[in-house]
């Protein structure tokens, strides 16, 4: 059974279709990149998922409920992890207050689960690689380093599905391999990532399986490779070929 099933998923606004039942399956533990060009309905669908918007039709059953009727927090609570594409990281705290604001914001049981706040802290910025940076403002930090900190502080938080919007924008070569690695570390761990992204190369590096949109529907999914050597794939990007 997977752990996430997107059913028929549509978005309409004002008459203009923005998703056209969008179906798909996630396995638990399985790295799913999403791709497509602008304007396919990506973060729409991420939107949708963590109940930003309201889908006009459709599905979308993680662990046997149905998210739909859930609002962002409580979809929060049941353990799907947001890392939006703009940072959401308070850059005027502290690396460490920015932990503490996120662990604090847990049920009282799952916290205590955590033991000492102090060292669920220390552990965070340890995944993340920042303990040199605890005691810095947030803002500080690049863009590479900010987007360690929010997935390894999502992971703390005990999320197991984590939706992450194009995690490499932004980030320099060097910080983008430590982005892999924090990923990879995430599926060792068992968990589940959903991943925007336009960089196809690290697309093919993490993912088990990846999704094509265009025009707010599923157009192809396969393998990495499956997917790069399609032709359907280059038509969507560059067009079809005059000469085929």
């Amino acid at each position: 059974m997977p752990i996430l099933s997107i059913k028929d998923v549509s978005l309409a606004i004002q008459g203009h279709t923005i998703l056209q039942r969008v179906s798909f399956d996630v396995a638990e533990g399985e790295v799913v990149g999403l791709i497509g060009p602008n304007g396919s309905g990506k973060t729409t669908l991420f939107n949708i998922l963590s109940g930003f918007l309201k889908a006009t039709a459709g599905s979308a059953i993680f662990k046997g409920e149905d998210m739909m009727k859930f609002s962002p927090a409580q979809r929060s609570l049941k353990g799907i992890g947001r890392v939006f594409q703009n940072f959401g990281i308070f850059r005027e705290m502290t690396v460490t207050e920015n932990v503490l604001v996120a662990l604090e914001a847990l049920p009282r049981g799952e916290r205590a689960e955590l033991g000492d706040l102090h060292s669920a802290i220390r552990r965070t910025l340890r995944v993340a690689g920042l303990e040199g940076h605890a005691k810095k403002k947030a803002g500080s930090l690049s863009g590479g380093q900010m987007r360690l900190l929010e997935i390894a502080r999502t992971l703390t938080c005990g999320k197991e599905l984590f939706l992450l919007d194009e995690p490499t924008a932004g980030v320099s070569p060097k910080m983008t391999q430590q982005v892999s690695q924090l990923i990879a570390d995430l599926k060792k761990e068992g968990k589940t990532v959903l991943i925007i992204e336009h960089d196809l190369p690290f697309i093919r590096r993490i993912c088990d399986r990846v999704i094509v949109l265009d025009v707010g529907q599923v157009v192809l999914t396969g393998t990495p490779e499956e997917v790069q050597k399609s032709k359907e794939l280059r038509e969507i990007y560059f067009g079809a070929d005059p000469t085929s």
